[in-house]
């Protein structure tokens, strides 16, 4: 016996409940997921991030948004919540949802060992099929390193590490460099062989 499937949400049903929901859920493939809560460090990180981004990114044409500013991707129906999501210029909404972003230049997301797969994988896949976003950043709690995916003229994606806390993140497609004890600060480390 085999049980019924279940149903796929549309956007306007996500969008109508996400509305009235008293936490974000991420969309996916006609799914919602619910988002967990964030560890200490992984806001420590984020807010870090945030604040020198913000610094450097002040008076131009780029600019920041955190956690709470939902994305779309139209390609792929995807709709979820960056850690933090950069645009430059004018900001494009979905039609659906005014208050959606349509077209991120720089995605980051701070890892969390309960959605590292998924912004490694789905997550990464969705974010490649906008034709505005040129860089996805993947950013450790847990140890000094950052990724950063960016976006080829051939359409492949080349992946930068930095790693140590002596090493200066920067991305090409805005003028950010940070050093990755400003983007650690505050943030204590697990021990060689310790839990993470």
């Amino acid at each position: 016996m085999t049980g019924n499937p279940k149903r796929k949400l549309t956007a306007a049903e996500y969008l109508a409940i996400e509305e009235a929901a008293e936490f974000k859920s991420e969309f996916v493939n006609g799914e919602m997921f619910a988002m967990a809560g964030a560890s200490g460090f992984h806001n420590d990180v984020k807010e870090n991030l945030i604040g020198e981004m913000y610094s450097q990114l002040k008076g131009g044409p780029c600019r920041s948004r955190s956690s709470d500013q939902r994305v779309n991707i139209s390609a792929t129906g995807m709709y979820a919540y960056p850690d933090i999501v950069i645009v430059c210029g004018k900001v494009e909404t979905d039609p659906l949802s005014p208050t959606t972003i349509t077209n991120p230049l720089v995605v980051i997301e701070v890892l969390s060992p309960s959605t590292e797969g998924y912004d490694r994988n789905l997550k990464f896949r969705q974010y490649q099929q906008s034709p505005t976003l040129r860089e996805y950043v993947l950013v450790s709690q847990h140890a000094p390193t950052i990724e950063v995916f960016s976006r080829q003229p051939n359409n492949k994606w080349l992946i930068t590490y930095f790693d140590g806390l002596d090493a200066v993140f920067a991305l090409e497609s805005v003028p950010v460099k940070i050093p990755l004890a400003d983007v650690y600060r505050n943030v204590e480390f697990p021990l060689p062989g310790g839990d993470r």
